[in-house]
C-alpha cells in the first residue's frame, strides 16, 4: 500500500507494509534464523539424493567425499576442496584471501536465544516502520469511530452546560524534491478546539480527552444525553467554526514553530554542503591545471589526465547547484488546511446528576477558581523573586498551570499549582498532569500552596512527585497531602 505518512526530511520510510501478526505462534523467537531453501538442500541426507549419470561413483575418491554427509568442519576446511588447475595455488596471496573459513547456517527448527543474553531492542519513534504500520492499521479500523464521535463526562465540572471538543489534523509540507512531484510532509500535528454553548472557542493541548471519562452503565445513554435541551445548540455548523478557529490561531503558531526550526537546520546544512563541495571543486580545478602543465611538458600521467580532473570539477559544480536548489525547495514551507477528523460532546457531571436524580456534585471549597487563582499568583510571585519569568497557562489545559522561563537559557520550568486549606488530607491530580510530569521529570514541579486558618499562606515545591502513570481507565488520582508535603522544599 502506498502511504503518505512521512516524518522528517528523508524519503518515505516504507512504501508498502504487510499486516502485523501479534499471535505468538506466528512470531519467530528472538535470535532465530529462518531456514533457507539452499541450506535445506545442502544438508539433506545422501539417501534422498538421486545420482546423475555423469556424477562420480561412490567408489571413486571424489565420489567418496561426495557421499559423506556435509558437515560444518568439512566446509570450513580448505583441504576438503579440490583445486582447479587454473585456480591460484594455496601459497598465493589471492588464495589466502579466498580460503577464509565460513560457517554453515544450520537448518531445522528455530532455537531460542542463549540464556542470559539481552534481547534486541528498538527505539520506537515517529518514522519507525513498526509504529507507522500500527498507526495505519489503527486508523484504518477506527477512523469511522472518530468521525461518529462519542459522549464523555467531565467530573470536574458541576454545571449543566455542555461543550463540544473537535479533533483536527494539520500538516505542513515543503517543496523538496520527490519522485512523485508532491510536496514532502515535514510536520503533522493533532489540534484540539473546544466550543461551548455561548459560541466561544478555546484551544486545548496534549490530548484533553484524557481528563474525561466515558458514560457508566448506570448513567443515561448517549442518545438520551444528546436529546436534552442543553445539547440543542449542537449542530453541524460547529465543525466549520472549529476549522476557522484553527486556521486563525492554531495553524499560524504551528507554521511559525516549524519554519523557525526548519530554517535553522537548512542554513546549517547549506553552509556545510557549500564549504565541503567548494573545497572539492577547488581541489580538482587545481589538480586539472597541474596535469595540464605536465601534459604540455610531455609528462602525461597514465592513470589521470587533465580532462578527467576537469570533468570531476564540473560534476561537483553541478552537484552543488542541485543541492542548493533542493535546499531552496525545502525552505519553501506551505501549510495545508486543517481537516476535522473527529469530535465528541463533553457533558458535565452536574448534568448527569440532574438526569439521574442523584445529588449534585458540589465543588470543593479548596478547588474553587478563586482559591486556584490566588495559589497561582503566589507561586508566580515566588518565581519572580527567584529571577524567573512566569506565565499563567492554566486556561490552555497543558498539563501544568505556570510556565516559568529561565532568563538567558530559554529553559522552561513547568509548574502545576495546587491550593489547599490547612487540614486537607488529599490532592487530586488529573491523568494529563501526571503524564506531563513523567514526560518532563527534570523540569516539572508540583507547587502546593497551603492556606492556614490564621497567618500567611506558604508554598512548597515537590520535584518528581509521581512514580508511575495512572491506569488506562483512570481520569484522576488522589495523593496524600502529608506525604507530598514531607517531600517538599522551599521554592528554588
Amino acid at each position: 500500500r502506498n502511504r503518505d505518512r512521512q516524518i522528517g526530511a528523508g524519503e518515505p520510510v516504507l512504501k508498502r507494509y504487510e499486516r502485523i501478526a501479534f499471535d505468538k505462534a506466528l512470531l519467530a523467537p528472538l535470535g532465530a534464523r529462518a531456514s533457507r531453501p539452499h541450506e535445506l538442500s545442502a544438508v539433506q541426507s545422501p539417501a534422498s539424493h538421486t545420482s546423475h549419470p555423469q556424477e562420480p561413483s561412490a567408489t571413486s575418491p571424489l565420489g567418496a567425499r561426495a557421499s559423506r554427509p556435509l558437515e560444518p568442519s568439512a566446509v570450513q576446511s580448505p583441504a576438503s576442496h579440490t583445486p582447479h588447475p587454473q585456480e591460484p595455488s594455496a601459497t598465493s596471496p589471492l588464495k589466502a584471501r579466498m580460503s577464509r573459513p565460513y560457517e554453515l547456517s544450520p537448518a531445522g527448527p528455530r532455537t531460542a536465544p542463549p540464556a542470559g543474553t539481552q534481547p534486541p531492542a528498538a527505539f520506537i519513534c515517529p518514522g519507525h516502520p513498526l509504529l507507522d504500520a500500527v498507526l495505519d492499521l489503527t486508523l484504518e479500523r477506527g477512523r469511522g469511530l472518530l468521525q461518529r464521535g462519542t459522549v464523555l463526562v467531565d467530573e470536574r465540572d458541576p454545571g449543566l452546560d455542555t461543550r463540544v471538543l473537535f479533533t483536527l489534523e494539520h500538516a505542513i509540507r515543503d517543496a523538496g524534491p520527490r519522485p512523485d512531484g508532491e510536496g514532502r510532509t515535514i510536520s503533522r500535528r493533532m489540534l484540539y478546539v473546544e466550543i461551548d454553548a455561548a459560541g466561544s472557542t478555546r484551544r486545548l493541548h496534549h490530548a484533553p480527552y484524557l481528563d474525561y471519562r466515558p458514560l457508566a452503565e448506570d448513567e443515561p445513554a448517549a442518545a438520551d444525553v444528546l436529546a436534552r435541551p442543553e445539547c440543542a445548540w449542537i449542530t453541524r455548523e460547529l465543525e466549520e467554526t472549529a476549522r476557522r478557529e484553527a486556521i486563525a490561531h492554531v495553524v499560524p503558531e504551528h507554521v511559525t514553530e516549524v519554519r523557525d526550526r526548519r530554517m535553522a537546520w537548512i542554513d546549517k546544512t547549506r553552509a556545510a554542503v557549500k564549504e565541503r563541495l567548494t573545497k572539492e571543486i577547488a581541489y580538482w580545478d587545481h589538480r586539472a591545471n597541474q596535469l595540464e602543465l605536465r601534459e604540455q611538458a610531455g609528462k602525461a600521467g597514465a592513470r589521470l589526465n587533465s580532462g578527467e580532473a576537469r570533468r570531476r570539477a564540473d560534476d561537483l559544480q553541478e552537484r552543488l547547484a542541485q543541492r542548493m536548489a533542493g535546499l531552496d525547495g525545502e525552505a519553501r514551507i506551505s501549510a495545508l488546511p486543517p481537516a476535522v477528523i473527529g469530535g465528541l460532546v463533553v457533558v458535565p457531571v452536574g448534568l448527569i446528576a440532574a438526569m439521574t436524580g442523584g445529588p449534585a456534585a458540589a465543588p470543593r471549597v479548596t478547588d474553587t477558581q478563586a482559591s486556584a487563582a490566588r495559589a497561582r499568583a503566589l507561586v508566580m510571585d515566588a518565581e519572580r523573586r527567584l529571577g524567573f519569568e512566569p506565565v499563567d497557562r492554566e486556561p490552555e489545559k497543558l498539563g501544568y498551570d505556570v510556565e516559568s522561563r529561565v532568563p538567558g537559557t530559554g529553559k522552561l520550568r513547568f509548574i502545576e499549582v495546587k491550593g489547599r486549606v490547612a487540614g486537607a488530607d488529599s490532592i487530586t491530580v488529573t491523568k494529563n498532569e501526571i503524564l506531563t510530569a513523567l514526560n518532563k521529570p527534570e523540569d516539572f514541579i508540583l507547587a502546593i500552596v497551603v492556606f492556614p486558618d490564621e497567618g500567611e499562606p506558604w508554598v512548597r515545591y515537590v520535584r518528581e512527585p509521581f512514580e508511575r502513570e495512572p491506569d488506562f481507565g483512570a481520569v484522576s488520582v488522589n495523593y496524600k497531602l502529608d506525604e507530598l508535603l514531607a517531600r517538599g522544599e522551599a521554592p528554588g
